[in-house]
């Protein structure tokens, strides 16, 4: 019933950093705006935050909720967690492919090519980090977070090769970038429906992975006990956790850190239990990425400094907090 409770109190911020984010920019929009913008967009200042900052918020938040969906599917996958899809190599590919996507001219529409080439870079990558660590006998927390840092340091070379060796005059750095350092795409309102659907899928879909990914935490054998198939379960979430890492890289960019806090943020209030972990890592999520692209809109006026660079500062501490419990914790077993 405790658990129950927090779900209406979330929801009611995700509200209130909505209103935020629609308020937020180089120039601030009042509450009585935003609504005017609902009701009446004859004016151009209400045409402007109903065509550009709605849709901008909004797509915000999917975002953020498919990096705490991955990232949550990932923790539970490889059991660590640690595990997180920018440094475990899932982004880094998943930008690969966006890179490739925008400076190889394959005669496809780039509104197709992106998104499936993200989503075979981030699959392909987190596949080559698990191979590498099982090779190596280190499936451990720090063995996944070398062999993922490895692989996000020579996908990132990959990519910076790509990008000087293909541009030119026709092809613009400027685009390629915003997939590097993180960044929003504003979308149209049919592209906003489209990116909703994938996170509502998303989330559909991860549910019914849930039941597995608890037995997973219970151990192999033991999965193995209560009817998992866990050789075949495993390349399934894996391969699933891509493709929710494509969609939001496809829409956002690289955007660190927010898989890896949302999870955790998520278990602090609803327990451990993948069903209820899932949904609140996307709702974690969505409210940190709403935050910190209101802030990416308005820090610096009227430039927009890069989500993931916002994401990054805010996440790294995080980061060091989680891995300085993480080998405390270890000490104190060994």
């Amino acid at each position: 019933m405790r658990h129950n409770a927090v779900w209406l109190p979330a929801l009611a911020v995700l509200a209130l950093c909505l209103l935020l984010g629609a308020c937020a920019g180089h120039q601030w929009a009042t509450p009585a705006e935003i609504w005017r913008a609902f009701t009446d967009s004859d004016t151009l200042r209400s045409r402007l935050l109903w065509e550009w900052r709605l849709p901008r918020v909004l797509a915000a938040a999917c975002v953020g909720a498919l990096l705490g969906l991955s990232g949550a599917v990932f923790q539970g996958v490889f059991r660590n967690p640690l595990a997180e899809p920018y440094l475990l190599g899932a982004s880094g590919g998943a930008a690969l492919g966006a890179t490739v996507a925008l400076l190889v001219p394959l005669g496809l529409p780039q509104s197709w090519l992106l998104p499936l080439l993200a989503f075979c870079g981030a699959w392909g990558a987190t596949v080559l980090v698990l191979a590498v660590a099982r090779v190596a006998g280190a499936l451990d927390a720090p063995g996944m977070l070398l062999a993922g840092v490895a692989m996000a340091a020579m996908l990132g070379a990959i990519r910076s090769f790509l990008m000087l060796a293909l541009s030119d005059e026709t092809v613009s750095l400027q685009v390629v970038m915003s997939w590097v350092l993180g960044g929003i795409q504003t979308p149209t309102w049919k592209g906003f429906a489209v990116l909703a659907l994938i996170t509502l899928a998303c989330l559909a879909v991860t549910q019914a992975a849930a039941r597995g990914l608890d037995l997973l935490g219970l151990g192999d054998a033991t999965a193995q006990g209560f009817g998992l198939d866990v050789k075949r379960f495993v390349p399934r979430a894996v391969l699933l956790g891509s493709l929710v890492v494509a969609a939001a890289v496809a829409y956002g960019g690289l955007v660190a850190f927010v898989g890896l806090a949302a999870p955790h943020i998520a278990r602090w209030f609803v327990g451990t239990r993948h069903r209820s972990v899932l949904p609140a890592s996307a709702l974690a999520g969505a409210i940190v990425v709403t935050v910190a692209d209101a802030i990416a809109r308005s820090v610096l006026p009227p430039a927009e400094v890069p989500l993931g660079l916002i994401t990054a500062v805010a996440g790294g501490p995080f980061f060091i907090v989680l891995l300085a419990r993480r080998l405390r914790a270890q000490g104190g077993r060994a």
